[in-house]
């Protein structure tokens, strides 16, 4: 399972470390390939490749013409591209996937559970804002306590 946050840094050429919990996580229990995608978020998600591949199974058996799901296609799937780790834990975020989530120095890595997130510093400064604004909502509250028993 992925957790904790990591304050990183990406270079011109979009080259960045995943942190070592991370990538801990990752190669102990998968490989050492993300496929990266844009969020509906202004973030990105990464994901182990084993886990990408059950998400596109299961979307493969609903109808593509099905309007959350063919946005979903588009947004999501279509954005996905590989993205493997070098001998050094580094990897090479693409322009499109870079642009997308406003990454130009520094970035966050956000584990979360199955799924990593990245974002620019101020992007997840952002996030982090709204999400304690949205802390004490029935919705969220419901959650938690679903999960305690």
């Amino acid at each position: 399972m992925f957790r904790g946050v990591y304050e990183h840094q990406i270079d011109a050429k979009g080259r960045t470390s995943l942190p070592a919990r991370l990538r801990e996580t990752l190669v102990g229990g998968y490989d050492e390939r993300l496929i990266i995608t844009t969020a509906l978020d202004p973030c990105l998600h990464a994901y182990p490749v084993r886990e990408w591949e059950q998400l596109e199974v299961a979307l493969s058996k609903r109808n593509p013409l099905e309007p959350g799901v063919k946005t979903l296609m588009r947004l999501y799937v279509a954005s996905a591209q590989e993205c493997p780790l070098d001998k050094l834990g580094r990897l090479v975020i693409p322009p499109s996937l870079r642009a997308h989530a406003g990454l130009d120095k520094d970035v966050v890595w956000a584990g979360m559970v199955k799924v990593i997130e990245l974002w620019s510093r101020e992007g997840w400064a952002r996030a982090q804002e709204e999400a304690r604004k949205e802390a004490s909502s029935a919705d969220v509250m419901r959650v938690l306590t679903e999960l305690r028993q």
